[in-house]
């Protein structure tokens, strides 16, 4: 972690805002909503379809902080996304009634776009790291801790305080510590501006190159960039799908009191599986790590499907589904930046976490809405299947990779070469510029 631009203690002071951004603004929901539910008269279903809403606005945002983060950097969007933060979770504690909360929620979720994963994976990049993609992989291991800590945390703190009292807890959380630490990196970000090397310069990443992504044709990028957004999408849709239901569904299938404990075993193995990223996946490439993390969430949520109610598979279901989320939260950041370089890569992971954001908004919602409608068990199959899907996006990117390594090979080439002239007009193709084709998406 001898990073030159990104030092090791704002590897550690980035993720304690990660912690802090994931639990207040996500993770604490589910504890206090049946408490808001009961204060405003609602059903606990109209609170999370508020919440929903506020998600697919959160989307819909989420490109254009990624375009802005590109142009005036992560860094600041991050030190005025902590200021946001913490004035919606004082609105959200004001609220008089619905529709002031409503709106003051929607306000929370807006504000992610500019505090969480997508906002510091680009804060990373653009300190000028040449090891960025093992930052991110170290970010994320700290970060993993954020479900762990929080559901024990705000169900603590709602014990002895209200709901509008934990969530001013929250605002002066992000105004204290995540607003400083933010606008400690601005430093870092100014630095890492002035040592980074010109882009033919760029010294490669740990595993494969940065800025591999260069040897493919427009063509291929724009159809690498396609599939990448609909691997993410999917992927979103399998994790918010089960992990807003994760303990009540193990009630569901006759788990009883063991179902809080199985759920407690996803934030250790999204952890865990991050620390073996970290220690023996160093040159893997990000698209055969996309590949094992969509195996791994499929896997689980089939052997969950097939088990019920034992035990046993329940405990390997969560296991599975922890290690596959864990990887997929590294190659939400990493992929990108391997495919396509630095140039343009905050408005990419805009788009990623608009894929993301989307779907996860629609999961809960589409997921209990198969449990009402058919088995369980077969709600989850249909997920498993949804998560296969994923999984063959993220092949059908390696495959895309492969074809514009053998499009560029000096021989290969030739005798494609050879073989598009037999056909006709060869159409000579100008190779790609790098990064900046994706602009033109």
């Amino acid at each position: 972690m001898r990073d030159r631009a990104f030092p090791v203690w704002a590897i550690w002071a980035l993720g304690l805002t990660q912690i802090i951004g994931y639990g207040t603004l996500y993770y604490s929901f589910p504890v206090l909503a049946p408490a808001i539910a009961r204060e405003f008269t609602l059903s606990e279903q109209w609170i999370f379809a508020a919440l929903s809403a506020s998600l697919l606005a959160g989307s819909l945002l989420a490109p254009t902080a990624g375009r802005w983060m590109d142009r005036v950097g992560a860094a600041w969007l991050m030190t005025i996304g902590s200021a946001a933060a913490a004035l919606a979770f004082v609105l959200c504690a004001l609220a008089p009634g619905r529709v002031t909360f409503v709106t003051a929620l929607l306000a929370m979720e807006l504000t992610s776009c500019f505090v969480l994963y997508g906002a510091a994976f680009a804060a990373i990049v653009q300190a000028g790291s040449p090891q960025a993609q093992r930052s991110i992989t170290h970010l994320t291991l700290i970060a993993g801790f954020a479900s762990t800590l929080f559901w024990p945390l705000t169900s603590a703190l709602h014990a002895h305080l209200s709901w509008r009292e934990v969530y001013g807890v929250f605002a002066a959380l992000n105004l204290g510590l995540c607003m400083p630490i933010h606008w400690a990196l601005l430093r870092i970000a100014r630095r890492g501006s002035r040592l980074a090397p010109s882009p033919p310069e760029v010294a490669p990443v740990a595993g494969p190159a940065a800025n591999e992504g260069s040897t493919l044709d427009a063509r291929s990028r724009r159809t690498a960039f396609l599939l990448m957004l609909a691997g993410f999408a999917i992927e979103g849709f399998v994790l918010s799908a089960l992990l807003m239901h994760m303990v009540p569904l193990m009630a569901t299938l006759g788990l009883g009191a063991a179902g809080l404990f199985i759920a407690t075993l996803f934030g250790p193995a999204q952890v865990a599986s991050r620390l073996v990223n970290m220690l023996f996946g160093g040159r893997l490439a990000q698209t055969h790590l996309a590949t094992i993390a969509a195996v791994l969430l499929a896997l689980g949520v089939a052997i969950l499907a097939a088990t019920a109610p034992w035990l046993a598979g329940a405990v390997l279901f969560a296991v599975l589904f922890g290690l596959g989320s864990g990887l997929i939260s590294i190659v939400s950041g990493t992929l990108p930046l391997e495919l396509f370089g630095r140039d343009g890569y905050g408005a990419r992971l805009g788009w990623v976490s608009a894929a993301r954001q989307f779907t996860s908004a629609l999961g809960p919602f589409a997921f209990a809405l198969l449990m009402s409608r058919t088995a369980v068990e077969a709600s989850l199959w249909s997920v498993a299947v949804a998560g296969l899907l994923g999984l063959s996006a993220f092949v059908l990117i390696d495959m895309v990779k492969q074809r514009g390594r053998r499009g560029r090979h000096p021989v290969l080439g030739n005798i494609i070469g050879t073989i598009r002239s037999d056909q006709g007009p060869r159409r000579h193709q100008a190779p790609s510029s790098g990064p900046h084709d994706m602009e033109k998406i």
